[in-house]
């Protein structure tokens, strides 16, 4: 594994300025709380420095500690730990088993005398429990054999707040909420201090190496396991984390996320949280201490004091990537999302994923350089930049500062071996047309597209020879009077007709295209050309250019053909570029196209639009000129498949109105005197003429027009469940009931209205009133034929009669709960007497005759009756 460079060591206090020349003190423990260092040392002293970071011009990050001042602490035992209490302004000291509250300042112990004794360790509980924020918790093992205690520290006094047993004697502690983790004599357990619910995690020998346990987060610890691991555990006994590999003699750990750092006899080891692998190695003799406190990591010999210094995370994942190691400058740049702002860790994380997509590229790894792009959401003129002379002339764009690779061009990408530029340039085209239509595109497709083009023109290029050019830069720059003749030689003619696109010669281009398409020109290039020829003409502007073709792709296909009417882009389509009324006159000779743009009219430009066009005078003209089975055949296929079966359906949510006198100022024909659907009956069009009997609530006439003029049962049906959306169950049954009897009634298709009428029934059972269907139907239609409908009938009425039966259950239920409660105010006795007055008036009663409300309070009947607005008097609504 190669080496990663993640911190580097700095001393902080020299041990001149800690001890002076005492030669046989040494520092004990240490405690950081901002830029308050304090230690503790051998000689029962705490001393207490200010930190100074500065840095320096080359980054390095420097300390210089400031003395305070110095204290004894009056025992003739070392100081064993230190742990700062800052929302209390109070250190906590534990020395000679006794933990002894003092001043952070003057160090000065608090004037009540305030301590605990008999403590061995202590931790404190940084996931508190009370919520209490003038208060810490801190557990303590306690010199008691087998306990636990915890206490609340105020900052002049100590409460003992639990008591806990445990089954081996406890040597180390953390506790996070109500669990600790304990490292007992030959195992590791987590105890809930609340419940008394112990897990055991796994053993260890207490004889043989020092326990560790170490809160890292919320819920999760880690600890020293056996064969030399790292082990994370959470409150619930299990591991979400893969173990670390460290030395098996591990003195202490410390956390400086994403990172684990250990130290031992010899070294500090960083290991990675995210991938586990070790990162970096530091030499470090005669260490003894390790602890981080708020980001800040602290490691101590018996003399001196020293920081483990991060490197930003920025810089670690840049020389990640400067050395290639493109998965781990991943995974480190995913795991410091929690370390870094939202906004701020997206727009570092997009400039990772693009280096790393350039990284891969230069490395011909395409597949994962094609994901890194996409996902890092990469200006594909970064891309397009590295190869020369295909962006084109007018563009302004300007690589990435600082850049996103190291690279000029692809010359010094490849550095020259053709093979490799070859591949790239693949790789270019096929990512290009990938994205070209995507939102990666980002509004550069006009750039995209020149770049494929130039491409392509490479490629034929490649193929034709320029041995005469004077080099493909030129070529590109101006190609079309240097190779015409020899491409036209070649047979490569599309490329000619890409060559004249770009030159600006569309006229020319479709031509040639066009000839190709017909046969009358030999150039198998592309076996879609009669697409990309559509394509091509449905994104012109040129209005001209594609009336001249309209005709001869629809000659060779009406369905793709009419794209270029129904696919132009959308600024098009809102200018109106391409008027309705011209294009029908172009598509009357091709009835699929037809089909097709009257579906986008519907479907894209809006029902009024296709309104207007049906009911024109020349719509009329066209059916007049057309034989009756003509125009039913256009009429039936076209409208039916644009779905105007019911197109004003769409009104009671869009912009129309629900009624025909709001409808007709939108459809001008109709507004020229005549009853709108007498209008739609003179135009020949009974669809429209059964939605506007429709919305005129003329049901029964336009059920009438779908079952007796079109012979559309589905329609019918489908009639009845769109105008009775929304309303009321009677309304919804009055309109089947309409339709059944329009099938029921005598006529010359009885049999096939009788068919229609038995679907009806079996398929709406629920629609219908069973017993008025019954006194309809012929007494000659069997039960079997009718099962569906009678068992949905039954069924529905079945369920009518038990909710019916339920809702007057609990109506009685709660009528006998009113009368119960009724009864027990009458049961209660009220005592009046001239001595009592009325709530309202403050008058005595004069007659045995008043209202009592639920509160007790006593008025006059008509006190009562006025309801005088008194503020004071009880609210009407709660008289009894």
């Amino acid at each position: 594994m190669m080496s990663t460079k993640a911190f580097t060591l700095v001393s902080a206090v020299e041990r001149e300025l800690l001890m002076g020349d005492k030669e046989r003190v040494s520092i004990e423990c240490v405690e950081c709380c901002g830029r308050n260092l304090y230690v503790g040392t051998s000689d029962c002293f705490i001393c207490h420095f200010l930190l100074e970071e500065k840095t320096l011009p080359a980054g390095t990050a420097t300390f210089t500690a400031t003395k305070q001042l110095h204290r004894h602490l009056g025992f003739k035992k070392p100081v064993s730990e230190l742990r700062a209490a800052s929302a209390l302004n109070r250190l906590l000291v534990l020395c000679d088993n006794s933990i002894t509250l003092v001043n952070m300042l003057s160090l000065e112990p608090v004037p009540s005398g305030a301590r605990i004794k008999g403590a061995m360790a202590l931790a404190l509980n940084e996931n508190p429990v009370n919520g209490d924020p003038f208060c810490v918790e801190v557990c303590i093992i306690s010199v008691k054999r087998r306990t636990i205690q915890v206490f609340m520290v105020y900052e002049d006094r100590v409460q003992i707040v639990r008591e806990v047993s445990t089954p081996e004697q406890p040597l180390a502690v953390a506790v996070d909420g109500h669990f600790l983790c304990l490292a007992l004599t030959t195992q590791y357990i987590i105890l809930n201090y609340n419940t008394g619910v112990s897990q055991d995690l796994f053993p260890y020998c207490s004889e043989e190496k020092r326990p560790i346990v170490k809160r890292i987060g919320r819920q999760e610890f880690l600890l020293a396991g056996p064969g030399g691991l790292g082990m994370f555990a959470t409150v619930a006994g299990i591991s979400q984390r893969a173990p670390v590999h460290w030395s098996e003699n591990v003195i202490g750990a410390a956390i400086c996320f994403p990172y684990v750092i250990a130290l031992d006899d010899e070294f500090i080891t960083v290991h990675s949280m995210l991938d586990q692998q070790q990162k970096q190695t530091l030499p470090f003799k005669e260490g003894h201490i390790l602890q981080d406190f708020e980001g800040r990591v602290i490691v101590a010999t018996s003399k001196g004091v020293y920081i483990l210094v991060p490197l930003p995370l920025e810089k670690q994942i840049q020389d990640l990537l400067a050395s290639r190691r493109v998965e781990e400058a991943l995974v480190l740049a995913k795991g410091a999302r929690r370390n870094i702002p939202k906004e701020k860790f997206q727009v570092m994380y997009r400039r990772i994923l693009q280096q790393a997509g350039f990284i891969q590229f230069a490395q011909l790894q395409f597949l994962e350089a094609k994901e890194l792009f996409r996902s890092g959401q990469l200006d594909v003129r970064e891309l397009i930049s590295l190869y020369p002379f295909l962006l084109p002339t007018s563009s302004s764009f300007t690589r990435s500062h600082p850049p996103l690779h190291e690279y000029a061009d692809l010359n010094q990408l490849t550095q020259g071996d053709q093979e490799k530029m070859a591949k790239c340039k693949r790789f270019l085209m096929s990512y290009l047309n990938e994205v070209r239509s995507t939102e990666v595109a980002n509004g550069y497709k006009e750039d995209i597209d020149t770049a494929l083009l130039k491409l392509d023109i490479l490629a034929e290029l490649e193929r034709v020879g320029t041995a005469h050019c004077p080099g493909n830069a030129n070529v590109i720059a101006n190609p079309l009077p240097l190779i015409n003749e020899e491409m036209e030689a070649q047979g490569r003619y599309f490329a000619l007709g890409l060559l004249y696109h770009y030159n600006n010669q569309d006229a020319a281009a479709v031509e040639l295209w066009v000839n190709i398409v017909n046969g009358a020109i030999h150039d198998l290039t592309r076996a879609d050309l009669y697409e990309y020829v559509v394509d091509f003409l449905t994104y012109s502007s040129n209005q001209e250019l594609v009336w001249k073709y309209a005709d001869w792709v629809l000659q060779k296909s009406e369905e793709v053909g009419v794209q270029v009417f129904t696919k132009r882009p959308l600024d098009e389509q809102q200018k109106n570029s391409f008027n309705p009324d011209d294009v029908l006159t172009c598509l009357q000779k091709y009835p699929k196209a037809l089909v097709k743009y009257l579906e986008h009219l519907v479907t894209d430009r809006g029902l009024q639009s296709l309104s207007l066009v049906l009911l024109t005078p020349r719509c009329e003209a066209w059916k007049r000129k057309k034989t009756s089975s003509e125009w039913s055949r256009w009429w039936h296929v076209g409208v039916s498949r644009c779905q105007v079966c019911f197109p004003l359906s769409y009104a009671d949510s869009t912009r129309e109105a629900s009624d025909c006198t709001v409808l007709a100022p939108a459809l001008p024909v109709l507004t020229s005197g005549f009853c709108p659907t007498e209008r739609v009956q003179r135009a020949g069009l009974p669809m429209e003429s059964a939605i506007l009997h429709g919305k005129l609530e003329e049901h029964e006439k336009a059920l009438h027009i779908l079952v007796h003029e079109l012979k559309d049962f589905s329609a019918a049906e489908d009639y009845c469940l769109w105008r009775s959306e929304g309303r009321d169950p009677p309304y919804r049954q009055r309109l089947f009931h309409t339709l059944l009897a329009i099938y029921l009634s005598p006529g010359p298709s009885a049999p096939e209205l009788a068919v229609a009428a038995v679907d009806l029934l079996n398929h709406h059972a629920t629609e219908f009133d069973a017993t008025q269907v019954l006194q309809l139907l012929p007494g000659t239609w069997s039960v079997q034929l009718l099962c569906p409908f009678l068992t949905g009938a039954m069924r529905d009425s079945i369920h009518t009669r038990r909710t019916t039966q339920v809702a007057l259950g609990l109506a009685k239920s709660e009528n006998l709960i009113y009368k119960y409660d009724k009864m027990k105010l009458k049961g209660s006795s009220i005592r009046l007497s001239d001595k009592k007055l009325c709530q309202v008036c403050q008058n005595p009663f004069c007659e045995p005759v008043f209202v009592r409300y639920p509160n007790g309070g006593l008025v006059h009947t008509r006190c009562a009756t006025s309801r005088h607005t008194n503020p004071s008097s009880p609210s009407p609504g709660a008289r009894t």
